[in-house]
């Protein structure tokens, strides 16, 4: 979880394909007016994330029914919306990608065609909750190590978890 640019993706990507694990792009669970909305410019309100959000907890139930494990990317920057994914596995863990507002802004604007413009950064940072353990379950990574090895380091982190 995290804000537009924190590496999301690349991390997720990076642990799920190391450990043999689905790989699910909350971005692709956007409706067209979502994308659309973000692209011009407009920040989405809760209203526009509750069937984004809703979808996504369904696609949780349906992956946890077939015994699948899953890296999901998922902005999540409110507790409600974590709560609402919850909806599809209460044992859902979150990790946080956090790091400085320059740092994010330098990896948007580098992006090439992805619908979230620099200009969203702000309203995505003013509305983030981070998750405070032990009421959630979750952790913080610092987006300024590279990619492979923050993903290292979440292997060795949920191999001491499941001890």
């Amino acid at each position: 979880m995290g804000v537009a640019g924190s590496g999301k993706s690349t991390v997720a990507m990076h642990y799920a394909q190391g450990r043999g694990f689905a790989f699910v792009e909350a971005d692709d669970f956007h409706p067209p007016a979502n994308v659309a909305k973000m692209k011009s410019g407009q920040p989405l309100t809760d209203e526009d994330r509750v069937g984004w959000l809703s979808a996504m907890a369904q696609r949780i139930s349906d992956g946890k029914a077939r015994g699948e494990t899953m890296v999901i990317t998922c902005s999540a920057l409110k507790r409600s919306y974590r709560d609402q994914l919850r909806q599809g596995d209460a044992a859902l863990f979150f990790v946080l990608l956090d790091g400085p507002e320059a740092l994010l802004a330098q990896r948007i604007a580098a992006r090439k065609d992805h619908f979230m413009p620099p200009s969203l950064l702000a309203s995505q940072l003013a509305i983030l909750e981070r998750p405070v353990p032990p009421t959630e379950k979750a952790v913080t990574l610092p987006i300024t190590l590279p990619p492979a090895q923050l993903a290292d380091i979440l292997r060795l982190f949920f191999e001491k978890l499941s001890v």
